[in-house]
Formats: C-alpha cells, sequence, structure tokens
C-alpha cells in the first residue's frame, strides 16, 4: 500500500495550524506552544510518509502501513478541529490577497478566543490532539521508522521478460492487424526519406502489449539490417547503463566500456553507427530526460534507412522521441471486440469458437471489462480455466461482478494489478491523491472534465503557492498530467476539445483496491465496503425501497467530506444534518424532492454541490447559508426560471453552472467577484451584462442574447475588455441574422484566450475577420479552438487563420467563398478543420497541408453554370487534393454543393471516395451530393 501523504489531510493542515501562530490570535496560556509543537510534529511525520509513499504496498512492514494510516487518521481529525473553529471566524465572503485575507481572519480569531468558552474549547481539543500525536510519534521511534527497511519483494516474474516470450499471438492478438500496422509505419516509399533516420514510438498503458508487438516485429524485420538492439529501460533507468547495453547488444565489447562516461558513450556509439543501417529498441522509457541524452546517439543525417522503436506509457516522451516530420507515434489501441473473443475463448477452450452457450452472456460481460486489454484478458482466461478445468458458471458471474471493484483476489490477477501499478507508483504524491478520487466513480462512467477538477479543489487536493495560476488551471494540469500518463481516457467533444475521460476498468480495479486498503472511497453497492470511518461516500447501485434500514445507519458519517450519488437513493440517506464537515455533495441525476433538502442549508462546510438534472422547480433563498460553497451546479433542471437573489451572497462561488429554461440571473451578480465559470446564461438584461464586467477573473462563460440591440452588444464588449483572464467564450444569438461587427473590432481578448465559439448556426457572424487575428494571429499564441461564421472567406483569410501558433480546430462557416487553397505552411496543429460555406467554392489541399489533421470537414463545391459543365468529367472539376493529407487523417466529411447535373456530382463523389480509399489510413467518409435551389445568400443548399 502506497501511503501517500496526500490522502490524509496534510496538505491543507499545515497552512492552518501556521495560521493559529499568528501573534495576533490570544490562546490560552501554552496552547500556543502546543499548536507549535504538533507543526513540527506533523511536518515530521510528513517527511517520512514522503518516503513511505514510494514504497509498494507488497514490500511495506505491517508496522509501517499501521503507522501510516494512524497519522492519516490524525490529520483527518485535526483538520476538521481547526476548521470548526475557523468557520466561526470566517464570514465567507470573498477572498481577499493572502496577507490581507490572514490579516482580517486573525483579527476576528483574536476577538473569537478572547471569549473564555471558545478559548477553552480549542485549548481542550488541542491538547487532546497533542496527546494523540505524541503516542503515533513514540511509535514512530519505538518502530525506527526514519530508517525504514523495506521487505524484499517477493520473486516474481519481470513483466518485459513475459512479454518478450510469452506466444505471440496472446498478447498481439489473433491476426496480426497490429504489428502489420506498425511495420507499415517503418516503412517508407519515399526514396529521399528512406534514407533518413525514422523513429517511432509506441504508447499507451500497462498491459496493452507494446513490448510483445515490438518484438514481433523487431524479429521479423531484423535481418533487413546491418546491426541491431534490442533494450528494455524500465523505470529510474541509469543513462549510462543503456547506452552501455546498446552497445553490448549490438556486439561491441570491451572491458573500457565501464569507465566511459555517458560523453564518450554517446559518442563511440555514433562512431559504430556511422554509414550502417540500424535497428534499434529502446522499450519502457518513463522518462522525458533519459531520452534528451540517449537521443545524441542517433544521427539524424545520411542513416541508409535505419529505424529506431521506442515504447513508452508516457504520451509526452512519446511526442518527444518523434520530433520530426519523418517520425510516427503510434498509440497503441486495444485489441477489437473480435480478436479479445477470439483470444479469450482460445485460452479457456483451446479453440478459438469453443465458447458454450450458457458461458456466451457472461463471457461478452467479462470481456468488455477487459477492455482489449490482452493482459487482461489472459489474465482472467487462466483464473477460469484453473487446472485444467473450466470452472463453473457460478464463479464466473462471481468473477464478473468484482472485476472493476478491486475484489478480485487470484494471484494472477495481482500480478496483473502490480504490472499496472508501476504507473502509480510512479506519480507524484499529488496526483497519486487525484487519481484515487476517481474510485468514487461507478464503471464505464464518462466523468465530466470540469466537474471532477472542482470536485478536487472542494477536497483540497490543489494547492496554490503563487498567484500567478488560478487553483483550477493548477487541477487542469494535473487531469492533463494523469491523460499524458495513460491512466486516463481522455474524450472529447465534436469540436475536439477534452471535455471528459473514463477508467479502464483494470486501471480502476487498482486505484478501487488502493482506495479500499487506504480508506480512502467507501463504496456503497449493495453493501458499505468499509466498516472504518467514512471519509468519501459513493452511492452506485439501487437499493429496494422496502428495506428499513440502510448500512449507512450503522456506519460513522461524522468525518464524510464527499458524497456522490449516482441512483435515486437520496431518501434512503440519513439525515443531512449528520454529515458535520462535508465539503462535496454531488446528487445529479437522482430525481429529489425540495422538501428532503430543509437540512442541506445547514451545511457550513459546503464547497461543491452538484443538483444537476434533479428535477428542481426553484431554488430556495436559504442558499445563502452556504457561504463557503465554491461550485453550485443547477443545469438541466428546467423548472428553475430564475435564482434566488439570495445567491449574489455568495462571495466565494467560482462556478455556476444554470441551464434551465430561462438562465435567468439576479441583479447584482457582480458582486461574485470570484467566479471563474458561468454557463449558461440569458444577456438580454443590460444591467446583467454590465455587471459581468466586474468578474475579473471570469475564465469560461456561455452567454446567449434573444435580442441584440446596439446598446447591449456595446455594454457587453465594453465588460468583454475588462475580463483580462477569459480563456472560453460561447456566444448563442438567436432571433435572426445578426453581424457582431463591434466584438471583432473593439474587443481586444487576452493572450490567454484559448476557445471562442460564435456558433454560426445561430446566425452569429463577422462581416470578416476580427481585427485581432487580422493584425497579428501570432499574438493569439493560445488559442486552440475557434468556431466562427464570417460573410465571405477569401484566400487571405485561409493565410491568416493558418498562423495561429496553436489552433488545433478550426470550425470556418460562410455566406459565401470562392476558389480556396490550403497551403503547406499553415495550420502546423490542426486536428479538426471544417470550411462549411452557403455558396459553391473549390478547396485544394496542397501537398503537405495540414500535417496533423485527423478529421475534415467540407460543404462546398464548384460554381459551374451547366452548359459550361457538360462535356467534363465530375472527377476533374473537383479534385481537392484530400489525398495529399499526411495518415494521422481519421475521417473526412464532404458535402457536395453543386450545379452540375447529379450524375456529374456522383462522379466527384466517386471520384473523391476512390482517393480516400488510396489514402494509407483509409479514413472514415461520409460523402453526399447538395443541388443548388435558391438564392445563395440565403445559403439555398439542400
Amino acid at each position: 500500500m502506497a501511503m501517500s501523504i496526500a490522502t490524509g489531510a496534510m496538505g491543507s493542515l499545515l497552512p492552518k495550524l501556521i495560521q493559529l501562530l499568528n501573534e495576533e490570535v490570544k490562546l490560552q496560556k501554552g496552547v500556543k506552544e502546543r499548536v507549535r509543537s504538533l507543526e513540527q510534529e506533523m511536518r515530521s511525520m510528513q517527511a517520512v510518509l514522503q518516503v513511505v509513499g514510494e514504497v509498494p504496498r507488497e514490500q511495506l512492514d505491517a508496522q509501517v502501513k499501521l503507522w501510516a494510516g494512524e497519522v492519516r487518521e490524525l490529520s483527518f481529525k485535526m483538520e476538521d478541529v481547526v476548521d470548526k473553529f475557523l468557520v466561526n471566524v470566517d464570514d465567507g465572503s470573498e477572498p481577499a490577497a493572502k496577507s490581507n485575507k490572514l490579516k482580517r481572519l486573525t483579527k476576528k480569531m483574536a476577538g473569537l478566543f478572547t471569549k473564555g468558552k471558545d478559548r477553552h474549547q480549542i485549548a481542550h481539543a488541542i491538547n487532546d490532539i497533542n496527546k494523540q500525536v505524541q503516542e503515533v510519534a513514540e511509535r514512530r521511534a519505538r518502530y525506527n521508522l526514519d530508517n525504514i527497511v523495506i521487505r524484499p519483494a517477493a520473486v516474481t516474474v519481470n513483466p518485459l521478460l513475459r512479454a518478450l516470450y510469452t506466444e505471440v499471438t496472446e498478447l498481439v492478438g489473433i491476426d496480426g492487424k497490429r504489428d502489420q500496422a506498425l511495420m507499415e509505419l517503418l516503412s517508407n516509399k519515399d526514396d529521399v526519406s528512406n534514407k533518413k533516420l525514422k523513429i517511432v514510438s509506441v504508447v499507451g498503458f500497462g498491459g496493452l502489449g507494446k513490448t510483445t508487438l515490438v518484438k514481433t516485429v523487431y524479429d521479423k524485420i531484423k535481418g533487413d539490417f546491418d546491426c541491431r538492439a534490442f533494450v528494455s529501460v524500465g523505470q529510474k533507468a541509469d543513462p549510462k547503463k543503456v547506452l552501455m547495453d546498446i552497445l553490448l547488444d549490438l556486439g561491441v565489447r570491451g572491458s573500457q566500456l565501464t569507465l566511459l562516461d555517458e560523453t564518450q558513450l554517446v559518442k563511440k556509439l555514433l562512431e559504430y553507427l556511422e554509414e550502417k543501417r540500424y535497428l534499434i529498441v529502446i522499450d519502457d522509457i518513463w522518462e522525458a530526460k533519459l531520452w534528451k541524452i540517449i537521443n545524441y546517439a542517433f544521427s539524424r543525417g545520411n542513416n541508409a534507412g535505419s529505424r529506431l522503436i521506442t515504447t513508452t506509457r508516457i504520451v509526452d516522451v512519446s511526442k518527444l522521441c518523434c520530433s520530426t516530420t519523418n517520425d510516427s507515434v503510434y498509440p497503441m489501441e486495444p485489441l477489437s471486440d473480435y480478436d479479445s473473443q477470439r483470444l479469450f475463448h482460445k485460452r479457456i477452450f483451446s479453440q478459438e469458437n469453443g465458447c458454450p452457450r450458457e458461458f456466451e452472456k457472461v463471457s461478452r460481460g467479462i470481456l468488455k471489462k477487459c477492455g482489449g486489454v490482452p493482459l487482461a484478458i489472459i489474465t482472467i482466461a487462466s483464473v477460469l480455466a484453473s487446472d485444467q478445468k473450466v470452472n463453473s458458471h457460478h464463479e464466473w458471474q462471481v468473477l464478473l461482478e468484482s472485476i472493476g471493484c478491486g475484489l478480485t483476489e487470484d494471484p494472477s490477477v495481482e500480478e496483473m494489478l502490480r504490472i499496472l501499478s508501476f504507473s502509480y507508483y510512479d506519480l507524484p504524491c499529488h496526483l497519486k491523491t487525484c487519481l484515487l478520487y476517481l474510485s468514487m466513480f461507478p464503471e464505464d462512467h464518462m466523468i465530466m472534465k470540469d466537474k471532477l477538477i472542482w470536485m478536487w479543489i472542494a477536497e483540497r487536493f490543489i494547492q496554490c503557492e503563487t498567484t500567478q495560476s488560478s487553483l483550477f488551471e493548477i487541477g487542469e494540469n494535473y487531469f492533463n498530467e494523469l491523460v499524458n500518463r495513460s491512466l486516463l481516457q481522455p474524450v472529447s467533444d465534436d469540436y475536439g476539445i477534452v471535455c471528459a475521460c473514463r477508467v479502464h476498468d483494470s486501471v480502476l480495479d487498482l486505484i478501487c483496491l488502493l482506495s479500499r486498503e487506504e480508506n480512502f472511497v467507501s463504496v456503497l453497492n449493495g453493501s458499505l465496503s468499509s466498516a472504518a470511518n467514512v471519509r468519501r461516500l459513493s452511492l452506485q447501485k439501487i437499493i429496494k425501497e422496502e428495506q428499513e434500514t440502510t448500512p449507512l445507519e450503522s456506519a460513522s458519517m461524522l468525518q464524510v467530506r464527499s458524497i456522490a450519488t449516482f441512483v435515486p437513493v437520496v431518501g434512503l440517506m440519513p439525515h443531512f444534518s449528520g454529515f458535520v464537515v462535508l465539503r462535496v455533495l454531488n446528487l445529479s441525476e437522482c430525481w429529489i424532492d425540495k422538501d428532503n433538502l430543509g437540512e442541506l442549508w445547514n451545511l457550513v462546510h459546503l464547497r461543491y454541490l452538484g443538483l444537476s438534472d434533479t428535477g428542481l422547480d426553484e431554488l430556495p433563498e436559504e442558499v445563502e447559508k452556504l457561504r463557503f460553497l465554491q461550485v453550485l451546479d443547477v443545469s438541466q433542471n428546467g423548472g428553475i426560471e430564475k435564482l434566488p437573489s439570495s445567491v449574489t451572497k455568495l462571495r466565494r462561488l467560482m462556478c455556476l453552472l444554470y441551464e434551465g429554461s430561462c438562465n435567468r440571473l439576479p441583479d447584482g451578480i457582480g458582486n461574485l467577484t470570484a467566479m471563474e465559470e458561468l454557463s449558461c446564461i440569458h444577456g438580454d438584461s443590460l444591467s446583467i451584462v454590465k455587471e459581468m464586467g466586474r468578474m475579473k477573473r471570469l475564465r469560461k462563460f456561455e452567454i446567449k442574447f434573444e435580442h441584440m440591440s446596439l446598446e447591449l452588444e456595446e455594454a457587453f464588449v465594453k465588460s468583454l475588455g475588462e475580463m483580462s483572464n477569459v480563456q472560453s467564450v460561447t456566444i448563442i444569438i438567436d432571433g435572426g441574422s445578426k453581424m457582431m461587427d463591434l466584438l471583432g473590432e473593439k474587443w481586444v481578448p487576452s493572450q490567454g484566450l484559448r476557445v471562442l465559439n460564435t456558433r454560426p448556426e445561430k446566425a452569429c457572424r463577422f462581416s470578416r475577420l476580427p481585427a485581432w487575428i487580422r493584425e497579428n494571429p501570432s499574438r493569439m499564441s493560445q488559442l486552440s479552438c475557434l468556431y466562427i461564421g464570417v460573410k465571405e472567406v477569401q484566400q487571405v483569410d485561409l493565410g491568416l487563420l493558418g498562423r495561429l501558433p496553436a489552433l488545433h480546430t478550426l470550425i470556418l462557416e460562410s455566406l459565401r467563398q470562392g476558389p480556396l487553397l490550403v497551403e503547406a505552411d499553415g495550420f502546423r496543429c490542426i486536428t479538426l478543420f471544417s470550411l462549411w460555406s452557403g455558396s459553391p467554392g473549390q478547396v485544394v489541399f496542397q501537398p503537405g497541408a495540414l500535417p496533423k489533421a485527423e478529421e475534415v470537414w467540407l460543404r462546398t463545391g464548384l460554381p459551374v453554370p451547366k452548359e459550361e459543365a457538360d462535356g467534363n468529367n465530375g472527377s476533374e472539376l473537383f479534385d481537392t487534393g484530400i489525398g495529399n493529407l499526411q495518415p494521422s487523417l481519421r475521417s473526412v466529411r464532404v458535402q457536395f454543393c453543386t450545379s452540375l447535373l447529379r450524375k456529374e456530382a456522383e462522379e466527384a463523389k466517386s471520384a473523391l471516395k476512390t482517393a480516400l480509399s488510396a489514402h494509407p489510413n483509409r479514413p472514415y467518409s461520409c460523402l453526399s451530393v447538395q443541388v443548388n435551389i435558391g438564392n445563395e445568400d440565403d445559403g439555398g443548399w439542400v
């Protein structure tokens, strides 16, 4: 069990103890000394726990585990004691600068503690906690934990050895599709580039079979090269040893190798490989700095078509390995459903199609949870077919229900989890905590990114030590790093923006196991999984209403900090008054009665309140009692037409999600100066639009106008100009066509703008590209998603948009466009490229254009009258050059808006289909023909 200090409350507790030590706080005689002693002792414990947290669970002594658990429990108790006093002295108003906040807070605390009763209470609580801490400290000294002796790890099979020497069909797949795809990447038909070194990096989380796949391909092609080497690296690798291993595997011998330093080894390797055609595999790279060193040994000059293959679990490492356009990242995909089934059945029944009918349904359920991961499929299959005998149907069903809950105890499954756990133990402690929190969510659940980050913030997993970044931005970095390490599977919206994630069942098994051992999350799915004090409660299964009692009533709820419900069980929960330190309450998608929420408004510690899609038709005025509330989610409740005026008193509110039928905000919304995210609101009130300018910290908002007047637009542009931190803006305008020219010419967005979505399908357009793009595109260095409509698109516009350095999603709509050439020197980061026009106008892609494009959408055509089209072939009239796009292309959607006869249009469609079928990636295509029936200015295409 890795005891990460962040799984307790240590990170947020220590700053609060320092607050109590401030000179302006008048405590009883001797209490301040005891607080100082507490703070010093807890810092000492924190240092020891940092060491313990790096040790795999099977290598920790039982006494160490017990001691670490005691410290975690103490940190929770101590923070609860301190928080109860801080609540009494803080009015929940907007946080000021740190120095002013501390000064104001300590003055109020000084006033509070001059009262004999309060001074006596905190003195008694501190004394009690101090005694417990001293007892724990004595045990630490008794067990000599400062000099931790780690138990030797049990002798286990090295997973890399298993991958290298297991039967190929087991881990690679049945029909070799994956090794064929990798070999295609390694080949290069271009005679010029074929002479250069090409690097392919295979990336994916543990268990996908990266090592076995690469070893299979290596064995198939190694005979085509002058020399070859296959070297496994692993965690915390020494660059010098890696370089030596490569030389030794290449056949370079000599006793002096051990005497050479890194620079000399790099030079020797360069000299040896010069003018040779080599194949080298560097397997299981974990650190970017390691690659930066060993990369010097491989020249980018004329290498006679040499190939270098790397494997890694880290996305950023794979990208670093592939630094030139000649290189390729190969994202390792799970096996298909068909191949998973064949592998599973062959392992159990000795034939691919030998599954008895009674096992078909349960086997499909098991394979779904394995998610195409060969290691998981083989492991589970070995459990079900032990001792040359197929287990009973009942045993299969029991195993199915345990997968994804961390409850499987078979030794083979333990070994699989150990392999996956390498990624967990490689995380810093704050990321371990954030990852464990995902055990709150059921398997296969799509977890919305922003809501998850706000939950982390409410739980105080995220600490901000500088004023340069907001807590949310730090949390976003945490999320991205977990995706980068292949521990989360990102989910993108229609615009290519990562909006959510999923956790693979194998990874979920691991974090549920660790979470249960650390009493981090208690899951209720029929029975409570923890008998200890419940810290975080996840309700994941419907409980029958006829039950008079539930396991919740007998469990200790006094220290519950988070509750998340995924089924309608609210009526069976204990009274909210029992959750005295609750920080996070997510009741989303549970139909609730507002009469059951009376006690909720007394939860003074609450930071996150999720009431999305709960059937509420009114939010009561009592919401103002939640004065520390940071996130209020009342979205998808159509009955809430207007928020109560008391919402404006929630001065700490940072995120308000409101997507009802009217979305009306009360006057005074400008008082919410801590607001960072606001969605989705009506902007038809001039006062509301003006007050938005006071929200200086606003990063993201969505606003809808039903009727846009000149006065309203001027006020909106002025308020926008005062939002120096805004990063994402979505504007919807109903009620007819509207040219947002003031916004395009008068607004100067901050350089931090990432997303601008003006939803042109709602008739919100600009007469021409906004001035801040025309005048200096490179200034918008972080703009990554642009969804914009203009009256007419010209070639110069495409050139300007192509210079936006970070743009990965462009959806550009227009009433008219002329012939457009997408050139090779622009749009270097684009993954989604869309041009949608209301009139015909040919688009041609130059060779080398859109080097990273994955999706291309076009709605365009040729303005050729019928009489001019006669005698011409449709394929000649619609040559897009789409075959010139790079192998990253996955999907193409084209609608032909044409004045040609349908026959010629169908020929053009067929020609494009032929070009796509010849594309090396064979992208998915959706091609259709539309014929002009009206005025092009009206978008008259069907």
